[in-house]
Parts: structure tokens; sequence; C-alpha cells
């Protein structure tokens, strides 16, 4: 499983990341997880305002900070 944190390393970028790191180690799920900060694959992802959180490809959640919670519902799906 990859996980992508779309930003360009804003606090709310480092929250989301830090927020996938806990539900990854809560669900003791193997994941790679990777900061995206180039604009271009941004905006690749058809993502205008961030952050965003990419799992597997599919945008998951843009422009807010996701729960813990919810990152864990997107990973079980």
């Amino acid at each position: 499983m990859k996980i992508e944190i779309l930003g360009s390393g804003c606090a709310k970028c480092k929250k989301t990341k830090e927020m996938a790191e806990k539900a990854v180690k809560e669900m003791g799920v193997e994941a790679e997880i990777v900061k995206v900060e180039d604009f271009d694959k941004i905006l690749g992802y058809g993502v205008m305002i961030t952050p965003a959180l990419v799992i597997d490809g599919d945008v998951k959640v843009a422009g807010k900070v996701p729960s813990v919670e919810d990152i864990k519902k997107w990973i079980t799906e």
C-alpha cells in the first residue's frame, strides 16, 4: 500500500502525514508513506487545495486534515 501526502510542507500537510503514520501504526499494516511536494504531481491528481491524502492512487481527501479514524476506514476499503 502506498499513501501519498500532497502538500507544500505547511503545518496542515505535516499534521496529515502524522495522522497517516499513526493510523498505519495502530492498524499494524505495511504501508509506504510518501510526501509529495511537486506541484505538477499534485495537479496530476486533480488536487487544487492541500493538504490531500492519496491511497494507492485514489484521492481520499483534499483541503483538510483527515482524522486517524477516517484514514483507517480508507485503508480497509
